[in-house]
Protein backbone atom coordinates (compact mmCIF):
# COMPACT_ATOMS: atom_id res chain seq x y z
CA UNK A 1 0.00 0.00 0.00
CA UNK A 2 1.29 3.52 -0.95
CA UNK A 3 2.41 5.30 2.06
CA UNK A 4 -0.09 8.36 1.92
CA UNK A 5 2.21 11.30 2.85
CA UNK A 6 0.08 14.58 2.49
CA UNK A 7 1.32 18.09 2.32
CA UNK A 8 -0.19 19.14 5.67
CA UNK A 9 1.12 15.83 7.42
CA UNK A 10 4.87 16.61 5.68
CA UNK A 11 4.63 20.06 7.17
CA UNK A 12 3.22 18.93 10.77
CA UNK A 13 5.90 16.44 11.23
CA UNK A 14 8.38 18.36 10.32
CA UNK A 15 7.29 21.13 12.40
CA UNK A 16 7.54 18.62 15.64
CA UNK A 17 11.31 17.17 14.01
CA UNK A 18 13.51 19.54 16.41
CA UNK A 19 16.33 20.52 14.59
CA UNK A 20 18.84 23.43 14.74
CA UNK A 21 18.48 25.60 11.71
CA UNK A 22 21.62 24.89 10.16
CA UNK A 23 21.80 25.64 6.43
CA UNK A 24 22.09 22.79 4.57
CA UNK A 25 24.43 22.21 0.79
CA UNK A 26 23.08 20.05 -1.71
CA UNK A 27 25.04 19.12 -4.63
CA UNK A 28 23.96 18.06 -8.45
CA UNK A 29 25.27 17.26 -11.98
CA UNK A 30 23.85 19.43 -13.81
CA UNK A 31 22.94 23.47 -13.68
CA UNK A 32 19.21 22.85 -14.92
CA UNK A 33 18.62 19.56 -12.43
CA UNK A 34 19.82 22.34 -9.60
CA UNK A 35 16.90 25.01 -10.49
CA UNK A 36 14.17 22.57 -10.74
CA UNK A 37 15.46 21.13 -7.10
CA UNK A 38 15.77 25.05 -5.92
CA UNK A 39 12.09 25.54 -7.61
CA UNK A 40 10.39 22.38 -6.65
CA UNK A 41 11.95 21.19 -3.38
CA UNK A 42 14.45 23.93 -1.48
CA UNK A 43 12.74 27.27 -1.41
CA UNK A 44 9.34 25.48 -0.04
CA UNK A 45 11.43 23.37 2.31
CA UNK A 46 13.09 26.16 3.45
CA UNK A 47 9.88 28.16 4.70
CA UNK A 48 8.65 24.53 5.94
CA UNK A 49 12.05 24.18 8.29
CA UNK A 50 13.59 27.57 8.67
CA UNK A 51 16.37 25.45 7.37
CA UNK A 52 18.30 27.28 4.20
CA UNK A 53 19.31 25.19 1.19
CA UNK A 54 22.50 26.22 -0.80
CA UNK A 55 22.76 24.54 -4.19
CA UNK A 56 26.04 23.78 -5.93
CA UNK A 57 26.94 21.90 -8.91
CA UNK A 58 29.95 18.88 -9.88
CA UNK A 59 31.31 17.10 -12.37
CA UNK A 60 31.28 13.93 -10.46
CA UNK A 61 34.33 11.46 -10.04
CA UNK A 62 35.35 8.85 -7.51
CA UNK A 63 38.87 10.48 -6.90
CA UNK A 64 36.94 13.91 -5.87
CA UNK A 65 34.96 11.97 -3.24
CA UNK A 66 38.01 10.58 -1.46
CA UNK A 67 39.84 13.78 -1.96
CA UNK A 68 37.17 15.55 0.34
CA UNK A 69 37.13 12.74 2.43
CA UNK A 70 40.55 12.50 2.90
CA UNK A 71 41.14 16.65 3.47
CA UNK A 72 38.30 16.53 6.09
CA UNK A 73 35.98 18.98 3.93
CA UNK A 74 32.90 18.40 4.95
CA UNK A 75 30.57 21.10 3.30
CA UNK A 76 28.70 19.08 1.25
CA UNK A 77 25.24 17.55 3.02
CA UNK A 78 23.68 15.44 0.11
CA UNK A 79 25.62 14.82 -3.31
CA UNK A 80 23.79 13.53 -5.80
CA UNK A 81 25.79 10.28 -7.42
CA UNK A 82 25.87 7.82 -10.48
CA UNK A 83 26.04 3.98 -9.61
CA UNK A 84 29.43 3.74 -10.06
CA UNK A 85 29.88 6.60 -7.36
CA UNK A 86 27.41 5.07 -4.75
CA UNK A 87 28.14 1.46 -4.89
CA UNK A 88 32.27 2.25 -4.69
CA UNK A 89 32.01 5.50 -2.09
CA UNK A 90 29.39 3.09 0.28
CA UNK A 91 32.16 0.22 0.27
CA UNK A 92 34.76 2.31 0.88
CA UNK A 93 32.55 4.54 3.68
CA UNK A 94 32.95 7.58 1.79
CA UNK A 95 28.99 8.03 2.41
CA UNK A 96 26.86 7.65 5.90
CA UNK A 97 24.60 4.95 6.38
CA UNK A 98 20.91 5.89 5.60
CA UNK A 99 18.50 6.22 8.42
CA UNK A 100 15.25 4.53 5.88
CA UNK A 101 13.27 5.10 8.99
CA UNK A 102 13.70 8.96 9.19
CA UNK A 103 13.11 9.49 5.14
CA UNK A 104 10.34 7.59 5.03
CA UNK A 105 10.97 3.84 5.12
CA UNK A 106 11.95 1.90 2.04
CA UNK A 107 8.25 0.97 1.11
CA UNK A 108 7.12 4.55 0.23
CA UNK A 109 10.15 4.52 -2.32
CA UNK A 110 9.60 2.22 -5.82
CA UNK A 111 12.70 -0.41 -5.06
CA UNK A 112 15.08 0.31 -7.51
CA UNK A 113 15.69 4.15 -5.61
CA UNK A 114 16.17 2.20 -2.58
CA UNK A 115 20.04 1.00 -1.06
CA UNK A 116 22.50 1.09 2.29
CA UNK A 117 23.89 4.45 1.30
CA UNK A 118 21.43 6.11 -1.47
CA UNK A 119 18.04 7.14 -2.27
CA UNK A 120 17.13 7.75 -5.50
CA UNK A 121 17.27 11.23 -6.73
CA UNK A 122 16.43 11.32 -10.66
CA UNK A 123 16.07 8.68 -13.74
CA UNK A 124 18.48 9.68 -16.48
CA UNK A 125 17.31 8.49 -19.95
CA UNK A 126 18.41 8.52 -23.63
CA UNK A 127 15.63 8.41 -25.47
CA UNK A 128 14.64 8.46 -29.41
CA UNK A 129 13.33 11.92 -30.29
CA UNK A 130 11.47 13.57 -33.33
CA UNK A 131 9.32 16.24 -34.37
CA UNK A 132 5.85 15.06 -34.83
CA UNK A 133 5.03 17.79 -37.44
CA UNK A 134 7.58 16.71 -39.42
CA UNK A 135 7.23 12.82 -38.61
CA UNK A 136 4.02 11.95 -37.46
CA UNK A 137 4.84 7.91 -36.96
CA UNK A 138 6.34 6.66 -33.90
CA UNK A 139 10.11 5.57 -35.13
CA UNK A 140 11.86 3.11 -33.80
CA UNK A 141 16.21 2.77 -33.57
CA UNK A 142 15.49 0.47 -36.49
CA UNK A 143 13.56 3.40 -38.37
CA UNK A 144 16.96 5.42 -36.96
CA UNK A 145 18.66 3.49 -38.99
CA UNK A 146 17.01 3.70 -42.54
CA UNK A 147 17.53 6.36 -44.46
CA UNK A 148 16.61 5.08 -47.63
CA UNK A 149 12.91 5.22 -46.21
CA UNK A 150 13.02 7.98 -43.87
CA UNK A 151 15.85 10.19 -45.29
CA UNK A 152 17.70 13.35 -43.51
CA UNK A 153 20.25 13.51 -40.15
CA UNK A 154 20.26 11.62 -37.47
CA UNK A 155 21.76 12.97 -33.84
CA UNK A 156 23.70 10.97 -31.84
CA UNK A 157 25.65 11.23 -28.82
CA UNK A 158 29.71 11.28 -29.45
CA UNK A 159 30.11 9.09 -26.75
CA UNK A 160 30.86 5.05 -26.80
CA UNK A 161 28.92 5.48 -24.05
CA UNK A 162 25.30 4.92 -25.59
CA UNK A 163 26.55 4.87 -29.60
CA UNK A 164 27.02 1.20 -29.12
CA UNK A 165 23.99 0.06 -27.25
CA UNK A 166 21.83 1.88 -29.58
CA UNK A 167 23.37 0.56 -32.48
CA UNK A 168 23.28 -3.51 -31.51
CA UNK A 169 19.64 -2.32 -30.40
CA UNK A 170 19.10 -1.05 -34.10
CA UNK A 171 20.35 -4.28 -35.04
CA UNK A 172 17.83 -6.18 -33.43
CA UNK A 173 19.74 -7.28 -30.36
CA UNK A 174 17.04 -7.09 -27.47
CA UNK A 175 17.35 -5.46 -24.41
CA UNK A 176 18.15 -8.21 -22.23
CA UNK A 177 21.23 -9.19 -24.84
CA UNK A 178 22.95 -5.88 -25.16
CA UNK A 179 26.01 -6.14 -22.69
CA UNK A 180 26.49 -9.52 -23.33
CA UNK A 181 26.79 -9.07 -26.63
CA UNK A 182 29.23 -6.00 -25.94
CA UNK A 183 31.15 -7.95 -24.20
CA UNK A 184 32.40 -9.95 -27.07
CA UNK A 185 34.91 -9.63 -29.87
CA UNK A 186 32.41 -10.53 -32.49
CA UNK A 187 28.98 -8.30 -30.51
CA UNK A 188 31.82 -4.98 -30.50
CA UNK A 189 32.46 -5.19 -34.25
CA UNK A 190 28.84 -5.97 -34.71
CA UNK A 191 27.89 -2.54 -32.90
CA UNK A 192 30.97 -0.92 -35.11
CA UNK A 193 29.64 -2.00 -38.45
CA UNK A 194 26.09 -0.87 -37.75
CA UNK A 195 27.80 2.30 -36.68
CA UNK A 196 29.17 2.74 -40.23
CA UNK A 197 26.03 2.15 -41.80
CA UNK A 198 24.76 5.31 -40.41
CA UNK A 199 28.01 7.12 -40.38
CA UNK A 200 27.50 9.90 -43.45
CA UNK A 201 24.22 11.08 -41.42
CA UNK A 202 25.04 11.47 -37.89
CA UNK A 203 24.92 14.85 -36.67
CA UNK A 204 27.09 14.46 -33.20
CA UNK A 205 26.09 16.48 -30.03
CA UNK A 206 27.86 16.21 -26.73
CA UNK A 207 25.54 18.15 -24.81
CA UNK A 208 22.17 17.73 -23.82
CA UNK A 209 20.76 20.88 -24.74
CA UNK A 210 22.71 20.52 -28.14
CA UNK A 211 20.33 17.43 -29.02
CA UNK A 212 17.37 19.16 -27.93
CA UNK A 213 18.50 22.39 -30.68
CA UNK A 214 19.73 20.78 -33.50
CA UNK A 215 15.92 18.75 -33.44
CA UNK A 216 14.69 22.25 -33.06
CA UNK A 217 16.34 23.83 -35.36
CA UNK A 218 15.80 20.97 -38.01
CA UNK A 219 19.07 19.80 -38.23
CA UNK A 220 18.22 16.48 -37.69
CA UNK A 221 15.00 14.54 -38.52
CA UNK A 222 15.38 12.67 -35.58
CA UNK A 223 17.98 12.20 -32.48
CA UNK A 224 18.96 10.40 -29.23
CA UNK A 225 18.73 12.77 -26.40
CA UNK A 226 18.01 13.19 -22.47
CA UNK A 227 14.24 12.56 -22.05
CA UNK A 228 14.29 15.55 -19.57
CA UNK A 229 15.98 18.42 -22.28
CA UNK A 230 13.85 17.05 -25.07
CA UNK A 231 10.32 17.54 -22.75
CA UNK A 232 12.11 20.96 -21.13
CA UNK A 233 12.52 21.71 -25.00
CA UNK A 234 8.99 20.87 -26.37
CA UNK A 235 7.45 22.85 -23.12
CA UNK A 236 9.47 26.19 -23.35
CA UNK A 237 9.42 26.43 -27.22
CA UNK A 238 6.09 25.16 -27.87
CA UNK A 239 6.92 22.49 -30.20
CA UNK A 240 5.60 18.58 -31.06
CA UNK A 241 8.34 16.92 -29.76
CA UNK A 242 7.88 13.26 -29.14
CA UNK A 243 9.71 11.19 -27.08
CA UNK A 244 9.81 7.32 -28.04
CA UNK A 245 10.52 5.63 -24.55
CA UNK A 246 11.59 1.51 -26.17
CA UNK A 247 14.38 1.04 -26.42
CA UNK A 248 15.10 3.88 -24.34
CA UNK A 249 18.89 3.72 -22.09
CA UNK A 250 18.19 4.82 -18.82
CA UNK A 251 20.43 4.90 -15.24
CA UNK A 252 19.50 6.01 -11.22
CA UNK A 253 21.29 8.80 -10.26
CA UNK A 254 20.81 8.53 -6.15
CA UNK A 255 21.32 11.22 -3.43
CA UNK A 256 24.32 10.06 -0.59
CA UNK A 257 25.22 11.84 2.33
CA UNK A 258 29.08 12.37 2.54
CA UNK A 259 30.41 10.75 5.61
CA UNK A 260 31.27 13.54 8.27
CA UNK A 261 28.40 15.72 6.90
CA UNK A 262 27.56 18.07 10.21
CA UNK A 263 24.11 18.25 9.21
CA UNK A 264 22.68 14.70 8.68
CA UNK A 265 19.23 15.19 10.38
CA UNK A 266 18.56 18.29 8.48
CA UNK A 267 19.67 16.17 5.18
CA UNK A 268 17.59 13.48 6.12
CA UNK A 269 14.27 16.04 6.61
CA UNK A 270 15.41 17.28 2.96
CA UNK A 271 14.90 13.74 1.62
CA UNK A 272 11.85 13.26 3.88
CA UNK A 273 10.30 16.36 2.40
CA UNK A 274 11.06 15.64 -1.18
CA UNK A 275 9.87 12.00 -0.91
CA UNK A 276 6.57 13.69 -0.49
CA UNK A 277 4.64 12.33 -3.58
CA UNK A 278 2.38 15.78 -3.79
CA UNK A 279 5.68 17.78 -3.91
CA UNK A 280 7.50 15.49 -5.82
CA UNK A 281 4.40 15.28 -8.55
CA UNK A 282 5.60 19.05 -8.99
CA UNK A 283 9.17 17.78 -10.79
CA UNK A 284 7.83 16.83 -14.27
CA UNK A 285 5.93 19.98 -14.73
CA UNK A 286 9.21 22.21 -14.05
CA UNK A 287 11.73 19.99 -15.44
CA UNK A 288 10.53 17.08 -17.35
CA UNK A 289 12.13 14.62 -14.78
CA UNK A 290 10.44 12.19 -12.00
CA UNK A 291 11.31 11.18 -8.43
CA UNK A 292 10.91 8.48 -7.12
CA UNK A 293 8.32 8.12 -4.68
CA UNK A 294 5.50 6.09 -4.75
CA UNK A 295 2.02 8.03 -5.93
CA UNK A 296 3.92 10.83 -7.32
CA UNK A 297 2.93 9.63 -10.55
CA UNK A 298 -0.42 9.98 -9.49
CA UNK A 299 -2.75 12.47 -10.79
CA UNK A 300 -0.37 14.08 -13.38
CA UNK A 301 -2.31 15.03 -16.70
CA UNK A 302 -1.87 12.38 -19.69
CA UNK A 303 0.72 14.86 -20.95
CA UNK A 304 3.18 14.77 -17.88
CA UNK A 305 2.46 10.95 -17.68
CA UNK A 306 3.84 10.44 -21.33
CA UNK A 307 7.27 12.26 -19.98
CA UNK A 308 7.49 10.97 -16.76
CA UNK A 309 10.89 8.85 -16.72
CA UNK A 310 9.96 6.70 -13.51
CA UNK A 311 6.27 5.88 -14.93
CA UNK A 312 6.76 1.60 -15.38
CA UNK A 313 4.95 1.93 -18.91
CA UNK A 314 7.86 4.24 -19.67
CA UNK A 315 10.78 1.29 -18.88
CA UNK A 316 9.14 -1.72 -19.55
CA UNK A 317 11.15 -1.70 -22.56
CA UNK A 318 14.19 0.14 -22.09
CA UNK A 319 17.39 -1.09 -21.39
CA UNK A 320 19.26 0.19 -17.80
CA UNK A 321 22.65 1.10 -18.40
CA UNK A 322 25.29 -1.01 -16.90
CA UNK A 323 27.64 1.08 -15.19
CA UNK A 324 29.94 -1.69 -14.21
CA UNK A 325 30.52 -2.87 -17.80
CA UNK A 326 31.31 0.73 -18.81
CA UNK A 327 33.77 1.42 -15.62
CA UNK A 328 35.78 -1.88 -17.01
CA UNK A 329 35.65 -1.51 -20.73
CA UNK A 330 35.15 2.43 -21.36
CA UNK A 331 39.08 2.81 -21.03
CA UNK A 332 39.69 0.51 -24.10
CA UNK A 333 36.71 1.53 -26.16
CA UNK A 334 37.19 5.28 -26.12
CA UNK A 335 40.11 5.04 -27.82
CA UNK A 336 38.60 2.68 -30.51
CA UNK A 337 35.47 4.86 -30.71
CA UNK A 338 37.44 7.99 -31.16
CA UNK A 339 39.91 6.43 -33.92
CA UNK A 340 36.63 5.14 -35.75
CA UNK A 341 35.28 8.40 -35.54
CA UNK A 342 38.72 9.89 -37.13
CA UNK A 343 38.32 7.30 -40.21
CA UNK A 344 41.26 5.38 -38.84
Amino acid sequence: MIFARTLLTTAALLAAWPTAAHAITVVTRAEAFSAAIMEVFAQSFAAATDIPVHIEVWEGGLDALRARGKSGETNWDLVQVDPDELATGCAEGLFEKLDWAAVGGKDHYQAQAVSDCGLGAVMTNAVLAWDRDKFPATPTWADFWDVAKYPGKRGLGKSPRGALEIALLADGVAPGDVYRTLASADGLDRAFRKLDQLRPYIVWWQTDAEAARILGSGDVLMTSGASNAIATAARVEHRNFGIQWAGSLFELQSWAIPRGSPNVRQAQQFLYYQGTPAIAGRLPRVSGDAAFAKGANEGLSPELLAISPTLSANLNNGLRIDSAFWRENLPKLKPRFDAWLSGK
